[in-house]
């Protein structure tokens, strides 16, 4: 990664601050009248919640825009999505945006989400060889690149006091890596919630460590520059009615649960521990949370190697 493209993490966020201001629409479908608006988003999180619950969409529609929502599997999937044109905005990770635009991608961050550090770290088995930080040195971990579980990773071997060369990194996507744990083809996973919570409940894990003082995996809600720019508006309300249902979501974490339960098919006990230990909000980027964006960026210029890897398992 070029030092100068590290650089653009706060060039960006600074354009998100200042694409506050102005109004312009987007196309409108002649048959509704409504501008579409499209969004893609992973399982579980703050726009699922949205899209689940129902409100966010009929109050867009209020305001005369068509909501679509998209779900991808995960961060880079979003961005690539993105890029292409396939979506407007992008519920992601804390990483993916920081990859994409080290890699020239023209993104802006228009509305910041709360941590998921409780849900979020290295699963290992209950009883396994794993039990502590120096166990780890010989064992193959598991991640996804240019996801938020590849910087953890970093900032874990860190605290280890091991290096990459101290353990047999792979990069495989979360499905892929929820079987290969399932079945001890790997000796541990860096992941998140909902994925967590599930391999706790089936598969016998535990979080060895989790995300606290190592990384936050914040969320963000992300466009291009040129969308953002011709869309204001769109973004204000979106952020807006995004906020509201988080708060929601705090207030009535019962009826969460019921409620994901059904949209998931997941266990509910696997649902209730996911949702006890999150915070949800979404609001506007902040100077603080832009320090946040920024040291990963330099976290990942000091270990190049790791950050372009792109072995995968087999």
């Amino acid at each position: 990664m070029k030092k100068r493209n590290v650089l653009i993490v706060l060039l960006v966020a600074i354009v998100a601050f200042v694409a506050w201001f102005g109004y312009s629409s987007t196309h409108e479908t002649k048959d509704t009248k409504l501008t579409t608006v499209t969004i893609g988003y992973q399982k579980a999180d703050s726009v699922d919640i949205a899209r689940n619950r129902g409100v966010f969409a009929k109050k867009m529609k209020a305001k005369g825009y068509k909501v679509v929502f998209k779900e991808f599997q995960d961060g880079t999937a979003l961005t690539t999505a993105l890029k292409s044109g396939d979506i407007d905005y992008a519920r992601v990770g804390d990483v993916p945006p920081v990859s994409a635009q080290a890699n020239g991608l023209d993104f802006v961050y228009v509305g910041a989400g709360s941590d998921k550090v409780k849900g979020s770290g290295l699963e290992v088995k209950k009883n396994g060889d794993i039990q502590s930080l120096s166990d780890l040195k010989g064992k193959t971990i598991a991640y996804t690149k240019g996801t938020s579980s590849q910087y953890f990773v970093l900032r874990l071997l860190k605290k280890a006091g091991l290096t990459t060369s101290d353990v047999k990194l792979v990069s495989m996507d979360q499905s892929s890596a929820a079987v290969a744990f399932s079945k001890g083809t790997i000796d541990a996973w860096a992941t998140w919630d909902p994925y967590t919570s599930t391999a706790e409940v089936n598969a016998d894990a535990k979080l060895l460590v989790n995300d606290t003082g190592l990384a936050k995996n914040r969320e963000f809600i992300v466009s291009t520059a040129k969308y953002a720019s011709a869309n204001k508006t769109v973004s204000k309300y979106l952020i807006k009615y995004l906020g509201e249902d988080m708060k929601w979501a705090n207030t009535h974490k019962a009826k969460l649960v019921t409620m994901l339960q059904k949209s998931l098919g997941l266990k509910k006990s696997i649902l209730e521990k996911m949702v006890a230990r999150r915070y949800y909000a979404m609001g506007t980027m902040t100077s603080s949370i832009l320090k946040e964006q920024q040291s990963i960026a330099d976290v990942f210029y000091e270990e190049p190697a790791f950050y372009n890897q792109v072995s995968h398992y087999r």
